[in-house]
């Protein structure tokens, strides 16, 4: 056999075999397009809705999707699916390179952070159930901070005496921790690798899984209820809240 003849064999065989490798998107080439460029140049995730809006009528965005995150699977940038919407994103392994070392303007207190995970994982969950599960009454303001920031946020009202509100987490909390919702909240066995529980838990310890559906005793939130009356006057350690 010629060398030309070996060159074309090799050839063909080389392109038969990223054929099979790689499956065809029947998805249309040109809204695939239309949708790269929508998501970079969005600030913020944009869900299936909005993508729709910005293609020709009848386009299947699902499928479209699809195509672009099978592009991008192996490349620097993934698509990734936050809070049920869809955001560019550095690829996990080459986070490293993207690192700046710079100081932190604000730090969240200790207080804080305990009641940002219990809210994460007990929503809904009521003032006084926060106060419950720390063990220490808290001030007003903690909440306020984490409300503030925009990662907390007031859901609805329990059908218990007084009313009281409960709080769950929001959208830009989600961003912020790369969560799709939140059921995808590290469970206890990310939690022990993670090395923030012991090898042995206390008996009968789980992780809760928090909800963002109305409770059975829940309902929706109506600012123009009465507010709960004020359950923080008397003794309350401020430092430790």
């Amino acid at each position: 056999m010629s060398s030309v003849a070996q060159m074309i064999e090799t050839i063909e065989t080389q392109m038969d075999a990223e054929t099979t490798e790689t499956p065809v998107s029947t998805a249309n080439p040109e809204h695939v397009r239309m949708v790269e460029a929508l998501l970079f140049a969005a600030s913020e995730p944009l869900d299936t809705k909005a993508l729709g809006s910005s293609l020709p009528e009848g386009a299947d965005v699902k499928g479209v999707l699809e195509a672009v995150q099978q592009m991008y699977e192996k490349r620097g940038v993934n698509l990734c699916v936050i809070a049920g919407k869809y955001q560019f994103r550095t690829a996990s392994d080459l986070a490293f390179l993207l690192r700046k070392e710079q100081p932190e303007q604000k730090r969240l207190s200790k207080a804080a952070i305990e009641t940002l995970a219990i809210i994460a994982y007990h929503q809904p969950v009521t003032r006084a159930e926060i106060e419950d599960i720390r063990g220490v009454a808290i001030s007003k303001g903690t909440i306020d901070i984490l409300m503030e920031i925009g990662w907390v946020k007031i859901r609805g009202r329990k059908r218990t005496p007084g009313r009281p509100v409960t709080y769950g987490t929001t959208e830009p909390f989600l961003v912020q921790f790369g969560l799709e919702s939140v059921a995808h909240l590290p469970g206890t066995d990310e939690l022990k690798a993670a090395g923030f529980l012991e090898a042995m838990p206390p008996s009968g310890f789980d992780v809760p899984n928090p909800s963002e559906e109305l409770a059975a005793d829940e309902d929706p939130y109506d600012p123009n209820e009465p507010a709960e009356p004020d359950l923080l006057t008397g003794n309350v350690n401020l430092d430790e809240a």
